[in-house]
């Protein structure tokens, strides 16, 4: 527990911190961390109660959870909803404040979460709480810009820590407000656009070709045959693809899936041809957006490309019910730009303690950076 784990702070707008470090007391937040999330621009499925508490289950591995909440008059009013990462000796890192939801499930877009009402008087409140951790800080998965993180990284660097903010990723998007099918279609390259339309075709004149939509009775099934098809895609190479890598992650996917068709999100779609799956697609519709999380297809189909139709039916669902925006998540893949040229960045702020402490930090980061990069190079070369 942190030295300030039962400290409770309040600024002039009588916001009261505390920091929650078992399992019992984050479980108990679920309702209220759902309302808070709606009042809040940070809101996106990554940040979902159902989606951080199916992480921590599965995907925690040592990590002590360390939840900082803002209070006014007793109501929620933010959640900076952190885990502090144990040491890594053999990578030389020391301990680290990181979001729930890091590594390499995938989730993007993590920040806190904070009431409309209130964003400056909380974020300045865990600022305050933060400032006498003592630890190393890592936001990652930051929106490209405007995120409650960043915010608190400012005001943290107005004191003596140290900061550092470098862009990570890209996130391609397509919006969709506005647009039919047939309306988005015409604004394709005509190489994509004919392309789609002749695979299409060639497919539906078989005669047998359907596309299914999961329901929550079959979920669990229709992810099994999704991570199928996505191994059958990736074969061995898992350094391309980290997604079903582990047992965890499996288990954990296997849970959010019934979760979040239960609440209506879930939007698992697959290609078949006669009885035999040839693609599928795992993606999910939170508020106005169809976020496409992860996709697999049988090599033996490749020559009709099941995978690009699969693709292209998923934006057309989207499109049909209503999404504002379809967005491809981190990755900047050639395949995803063959849909859009649209991006948003994802970015890394990292915040060091004053004085020796986050010196070491700064220094124990790099020479881990460095040693990871010599051996890929390494492995390259080799």
């Amino acid at each position: 527990m942190s030295t300030y784990a039962q400290e409770r702070r309040s600024t002039g707008n009588e916001i009261t911190i505390d920091c929650l470090t078992t399992w019992p007391s984050f479980c108990a937040l679920g309702t209220e961390w759902t309302d808070l999330l709606k009042r809040s621009r940070s809101d996106c499925v990554f940040l979902s109660h159902e989606w951080l508490s199916g992480w921590w289950k599965h995907l925690s591995d040592g990590r002590e959870f360390h939840v900082l909440t803002a209070r006014a008059d007793g109501r929620l009013v933010g959640v900076l909803p952190l885990a502090l990462r144990p040491r890594q000796v053999g990578r030389m890192m020391p301990k680290v404040l990181e979001f729930l939801g890091s590594g390499i499930v995938g989730s993007d877009y993590l920040d806190a979460i904070v009431d409309n009402a209130f964003e400056l008087d909380t974020l300045e409140a865990f600022a305050r709480a933060l400032s006498s951790s003592g630890f190393m800080i890592q936001f990652s998965q930051l929106r490209e810009s405007g995120s409650f993180a960043e915010g608190i990284a400012s005001r943290l660097g107005q004191g003596s820590w140290k900061t550092s903010n470098a862009r990570i990723n890209v996130c391609p998007f397509i919006p969709l407000t506005g647009y039919s099918w047939e309306s988005y279609l015409s604004e394709l390259g005509s190489s994509q656009r004919y392309n789609f339309q002749r695979r299409l075709k060639g497919l539906e004149k078989t005669g047998e070709f359907r596309l299914v939509k999961a329901t929550a009775a079959d979920c669990v099934g229709a992810l099994d045959v999704l991570i199928e098809l996505h191994h059958k895609r990736w074969g061995t190479r898992s350094e391309l693809s980290e997604a079903f890598q582990s047992e965890n992650i499996t288990a954990f996917h296997r849970e959010f899936v019934q979760v979040a068709a239960d609440r209506g999100w879930l939007r698992l779609l697959s290609l078949w041809i006669a009885d035999r799956p040839v693609a599928a697609l795992y993606g999910l519709r939170y508020g106005g957006t169809f976020s496409f999380y992860q996709s697999g297809f049988d090599p033996e189909f490749a020559k009709k490309s099941v995978g690009l139709v699969m693709m292209g039916l998923a934006i057309k669902s989207a499109i049909e019910e209503g999404a504002a925006e379809y967005d491809f998540l981190h990755g900047d893949e050639e395949y995803k730009f063959h849909w859009t040229q649209k991006s948003k960045e994802l970015r890394r702020v990292e915040l060091f303690p004053p004085r020796a402490r986050g010196f070491l930090y700064r220094h124990a980061i790099t020479a881990n950076r460095a040693a990871r990069r010599l051996a890929r190079r390494m492995l390259i070369r080799g």
